[in-house]
């Protein structure tokens, strides 16, 4: 059978009649998963109020979608990032296109109704919110925000405007500063829509909907309050900016401008009618807009987008035979231990069985409780969810008997880091399983190719690199061996997909990738303190340049035992600009190992707890510093990164990974970068492989780890960036 082929030239919106008096508008854009506002989306929009509009027969018009789980995605990013420098004139009539457009709902004469089953989420939202009344339906999928905040940006269509006079200011502050979506059970709550129904009630509830607001008018009587000023007093309205204010900072750190430029905006125009309101929402649009953190946080969208497409093999190869890998049903865990138990958790949560074992029966039995407890987590009660518990239980197959894994698709062991103990359980357990069963290890730092070496089947063996904790931590490596297939590269891509995590294919290497990028941040903040360098400042830079902690305050949470012997074997591997610090090695014969210990760079009242200053690491530290030297926050901030970007020309140049897109993203959620500095190499461009040279040349007397690579000097020459833009 030959798949048929999308229309591509069809158009987006189309027009229907439920009944006589009531029309549909449907979006579904032609061979896109989603349907987004584009000029020409926004053009089809027009000309179909324009038509309606001059219509005397109708009392209704009712907007829905024919994508599965998708209402309206948003604006067309694309079409923004490729806007080069434009005048803040230029944006605001932009802007103002958009929501004059969509304000048209809001006084046709007719009720408008969006009938919402999915994501209904920005641009999406805004149209969704001129309409005289919205309805949702009780799908998991069926989701309505505005997100822009995470763009560096706010709501420009209006949203900033309609939303304050419909749900409440302090609903709208909270709806637009944070950027989270809402059900439609909080949205029904919040008073947002007038119902909430069934996926398959939909568009019956809609009609019904429509006829009630033909009877009633009451529609009308809302249209004209919700044009006025809003009725808050002044002391109300100061507690809630100040309120508001406080909490914002204190989660962006001063970092993201877009939230409080927001908060400014719905304050500001509180007491103004909608149209002033809507004047004043482009004017603080367009001061956002095409500034470096918008466009840092909008790669950061492109770059997230990218990896949902990727297949993790070349697009040629995907297609082939030797690519199509079967799907993922059944998962095999060894080990129950805190990486183990977290992956089954991640698969057991996206409804695939899970076979797991243990050594030890004790770790086994507390392995299972801890699957459990947290796949029948409820997040609204913050406990245990006895009907989630119920649900998920059938899934998890605990046992002691190797047997058990046959009938797996896919096993991933996940015991210690000994590459006997992982070699020992290969050649125990490869003979039991399928010939296209993929086996897989956990393993963060021990060679892929060398695990593999006694394999009878290495073609079906890879790395697939869980960062802890499993059930946060988004990223995945998935680490394809010098044997390993496009099939297995492809099906581990699919199934760390399909368990919610973004994965990112990287070549066989010591530290694969985020490990052997972070190592160099590490060891030179070590170097810094050995230089007189405060650890407080240390600290401070770090955070600072957008780090979610110090690098000091990370080796206490990682632990410096583990530091240790991680750092032993990247020296081994690059003798030539790993330093080995002797504090290190002090610190681990001290016993201050970290959190785990109770005190390693800081002193902790538990395991979990706030490290805080400790007099007693002058006695491990102050014998072992060289110099005393005072440096500025830049030059600290240039000591810890700009090794990072270096290594990551290495990367590169050895081609252990495909693009430079995937550094990126392997860093913001692998560590933690900074995501309004849209990752190392979009940082690194920002500043221009030129200028990087430059800052380096003070540095270069230190040795080959801030000497410039070959790939950078060349770049320099010929004035090209990472992204190739």
């Amino acid at each position: 059978m030959v798949d048929s082929i999308p229309d591509l030239n069809r158009p987006t919106l189309t027009l229907s009649m439920a009944e006589p008096d009531i029309a549909v508008l449907t979006f579904d854009a032609p061979g896109k998963g989603a349907n987004i506002f584009s000029q020409s989306v926004l053009d089809e929009l027009e000309r179909h109020l324009d038509a309606l509009q001059g219509r005397s027969d109708l009392t209704g018009l009712i907007f829905r979608s024919s994508k599965p789980g998708i209402f309206i995605a948003g604006a067309d990013l694309r079409e923004f990032a490729a806007a080069k420098n434009p005048t803040a004139e230029q944006t605001v009539a932009v802007a103002n296109r958009g929501r004059l457009l969509f304000q048209r709902l809001s006084k046709c004469p007719f009720v408008t109704v969006a009938a919402i089953d999915g994501v209904c989420v920005g641009g999406g939202a805004e149209l969704a919110i001129w309409c005289d009344r919205r309805i949702m339906t009780t799908s998991p999928k069926a989701q309505f925000g505005f997100p822009e905040v995470k763009l560096g940006m706010f709501p420009g269509w209006g949203g900033t405007a309609r939303a304050p006079r419909i749900v409440g200011l302090g609903n709208a502050v909270e709806l637009i500063t944070g950027g989270e979506s809402i059900d439609g059970r909080t949205a029904s709550l919040m008073g947002l829509i007038s119902d909430l129904v069934s996926s398959d009630r939909l568009d019956a509830a809609s009609l019904a909907l429509v006829r009630s607001e033909q009877e009633s008018k009451q529609y009308l009587d809302d249209r004209r309050r919700w044009s006025e000023p809003l009725s808050i007093d002044d002391t109300e309205l100061g507690f809630l900016g100040a309120t508001a204010s406080g909490y914002i900072q204190q989660q962006t750190k001063g970092q993201y401008p877009a939230p409080l430029a927001a908060l400014e905006v719905l304050l500001g125009a509180a007491s103004l009618d909608v149209d002033a309101a809507g004047e004043m929402e482009a004017e603080g649009f367009a001061a956002l807009f095409g500034t470096p953190i918008n466009r840092a946080l909008i790669n950061v969208f492109f770059l997230t987008d990218r990896n949902k497409k990727d297949s993790g093999v070349e697009k040629g190869d995907a297609q082939s035979t030797e690519a199509k890998a079967r799907e993922i049903r059944c998962v095999g865990v060894f080990g129950a231990g805190i990486m183990g138990s977290g992956i089954a958790a991640a698969t057991v949560k996206r409804e695939l069985i899970v076979t797991i074992t243990d050594a030890a029966p004790a770790a086994l039995t507390g392995g299972v409780r801890k699957i459990l407890e947290e796949v029948a987590y409820d997040k609204v009660t913050k406990g245990t969810n006895p009907q989630k518990a119920i649900k998920f239980a059938p899934l998890v197959r605990a046992t002691t008997l190797d047997a058990e894994f046959t009938a797996c698709d896919l096993v991933i062991e996940a015991v210690v880091e000994n590459p006997k103990v992982k070699m020992d359980l290969y050649a125990r357990l490869e003979p039991l399983l399928a010939d296209e069963t993929i086996l897989a290890s956990n393993t963060s730092a021990i060679s892929i190719g060398r695990l593999a070496e006694k394999l009878k089947r290495p073609e079906r063996f890879c790395g697939i690199h869980f960062f802890n904790p499993v059930r946060k931590m988004p990223l995945v490596e998935v680490i394809r061996g010098p044997k390993t297939s496009d099939a297995t590269v492809a099906a581990a891509v699919a199934y760390a997909k399909a368990i919610g995590k973004s994965p990112i294919v990287v070549n066989d290497g010591p530290g694969f990738l985020v490990n052997r990028l972070l190592l160099p941040y590490m060891n030179e903040a070590l170097e810094l303190i050995l230089d007189g360098t405060e650890i407080k400042h240390i600290e401070s830079a770090a955070k600072a340049f957008g780090m979610p902690m110090g690098p000091i305050t990370l080796y206490d949470v990682v632990g410096l035992d583990t530091a240790f012997y991680a750092g032993q074997v990247m020296r081994e591997a690059f003798p030539d600009r790993i330093v080995e610090s002797p504090l290190l090695g002090a610190m681990v014969k001290a016993g201050r190992l970290g959190q785990k210990s109770l005190a390693g760079f800081f002193k902790y009242k538990d395991k979990l707890g706030r490290g805080e200053p400790d007099a007693q690491l002058a006695d491990v530290v102050k014998p072992l510093v060289r110099k005393q030297e005072k440096l500025s926050q830049e030059q600290i901030s240039s000591r810890l990164f700009l090794p990072m970007v270096l290594e990551a020309t290495r990367i590169l140049a050895e081609r252990k990974v495909r693009d430079p897109r995937d550094v990126d993203l392997g860093l913001i959620y692998g560590i933690g970068f900074p995501p309004f500095k849209g990752g190392l190499l979009f940082w690194a461009d920002t500043l221009g492989a030129g200028k990087l040279i430059e800052m380096l040349k003070p540095l270069e007397a230190l040795g080959v780890r801030y000497q410039p690579t070959p790939m950078l000097m060349e770049m320099a020459k010929g004035k090209k960036s990472f992204y190739g833009n």
